[in-house]
C-alpha cells in the first residue's frame, strides 16, 4: 500500500505542494482502465523528468454541480476514488474543490494560475475527451498548443477499447444497471466496490438463519436489484459472502438496502465500515411464497456464490492508503 500518497487540498500552504510535478487531469469516477491509461502515462513523465507525479481531480463531480437536481450515480465517491489512486504508483492526489469560482475560470486562468502559477507542473497527460475550464473550452488540444510557450509536455491518451468499445464511466454505470458485472469488471481492471457502515436492520436474517450485514447505500446508487456474490474487506481482512441489493419484495418493499451474509464469519458487526467488491451477479429479486422457498433459494444462491468465489479466489480492488 503507498502509505506516503499525499492529499492536497484548496487550502494546502504553498509550500507543501512539490514544484515540477507531473500530473494526470481527469474526474477519475471509477479509476477505470481508461484513467489508468492517463495515470501510466503521467508516472512514465514523472520518472522522465525525475519528478512526483500527482493525481488532479475535482470534488464534487463537477456534473453534480451543473445539474444539481439531476440523480448522480458515481462509481466512487471521493473516499474510494482516492484509495484506489493510492494504488497506482502515483505520489498523491490534487484535489480542487468544483463551485461556482471553479465553473467560471477560463480555460486559460486554469492553465495559467492552477497548473502553471499554483503546482508548477513540468507535464501533464490528459485523456483525449477531457475539457475543462467555464464552458468547457479547455481541451486537450489547447494544452497541446500552449505547450511549447509553457515549457511543459503534454500527453493525450486515445480512448481505451475492451471487444471494440470505449471504456468509459457511462458504460460502467450502464453495466452495473444491467447486473453485467464481468462487463463492469473488465472494464474497471478490477471488481466494482463500495464502502459502507454496518446499520441495524429488521433482524429478519438472523431468524432464517442468515444473519446479514445491513449497508445503506447512496440513494443514488444505479445498481441492479438483486442477488450477488460478494467478497467483503474489513480491517485487512477479506471474507466470502452473498448479498441481497433491493427492496425485500417478500416482506416489505421498502427502501433499497444492501444485506450481505458473510460466510464462515461469527461476531457483531454493527458500526463497522466494510469494503464489498461485487463478483458476479446470481439471480433477479424475487418475491417468495412462503419462508420455506425463501430459505431454500437462499441456500442455493449460498452455493452458487461459494462456487464463483473459489473460481475468482483473487478478485478484489487494489486499493491504498489516502493519507
Amino acid at each position: 500500500m503507498a502509505a506516503d500518497f499525499t492529499v492536497i487540498r484548496d487550502n494546502a500552504p504553498p509550500a507543501s505542494t512539490p514544484k515540477g510535478m507531473v500530473v494526470a487531469m481527469g474526474n477519475f469516477d471509477g479509476v477505470h482502465l481508461g484513467h489508468r491509461a492517463v495515470i501510466d502515462a503521467a508516472l512514465r513523465m514523472g520518472t522522465a523528468h525525475g519528478k512526483p507525479a500527482f493525481a488532479v481531480t475535482f470534488e464534487p463531480h463537477p456534473r453534480s454541480y451543473f445539474s444539481p437536481n439531476s440523480p448522480q450515480f458515481r462509481l466512487t465517491d471521493e473516499a474510494a476514488k482516492l484509495r484506489l489512486l493510492a494504488a497506482t504508483g502515483l505520489s498523491g492526489a490534487v484535489v480542487m474543490t468544483f463551485d461556482r469560482r471553479r465553473a467560471e475560470t477560463t480555460a486559460q486562468e486554469f492553465i495559467h494560475h492552477d497548473l502553471i502559477k499554483r503546482l508548477g507542473i513540468s507535464g501533464i497527460a490528459v485523456g483525449y475527451d477531457f475539457h475543462f475550464g467555464k464552458g468547457r473550452v479547455g481541451s486537450p488540444g489547447l494544452l497541446v498548443a500552449e505547450a511549447p510557450r509553457l515549457g511543459i509536455e503534454v500527453d493525450v491518451q486515445a480512448h481505451v477499447d475492451i471487444a471494440e468499445r470505449p471504456v468509459s464511466s457511462s458504460a460502467i454505470r450502464m453495466a452495473l444497471a444491467e447486473g453485467q458485472i464481468d462487463e463492469a469488471t473488465a472494464m474497471l481492471g478490477g471488481p466494482w466496490f463500495i464502502t459502507g457502515e454496518v446499520v441495524h436492520g429488521e433482524k429478519r436474517g438472523r431468524d432464517l438463519g442468515y444473519p446479514t450485514a445491513n449497508i445503506r447505500l447512496d440513494k443514488n446508487c444505479g445498481l441492479k436489484h438483486g442477488i450477488y456474490a460478494v467478497r467483503v474487506g474489513r480491517d485487512g481482512q477479506r471474507f466470502g459472502g452473498v448479498a441481497s441489493f433491493g427492496r425485500r419484495p417478500t416482506f416489505d418493499n421498502g427502501a433499497p438496502l444492501l444485506e450481505v451474509f458473510l460466510f464462515d464469519f461469527k461476531g457483531d458487526l454493527y458500526g463497522s465500515h466494510l469494503d464489498v467488491a461485487f463478483i458476479a451477479f446470481l439471480r433477479e429479486e424475487l418475491k417468495f411464497d412462503g419462508l420455506d422457498a425463501l430459505i431454500r433459494q437462499m441456500d442455493d444462491d449460498s452455493r452458487r456464490a461459494r462456487a464463483v468465489l473459489v473460481a475468482s479466489p483473487d478478485a478484489f480492488p487494489k486499493l491504498g492508503v489516502a493519507g
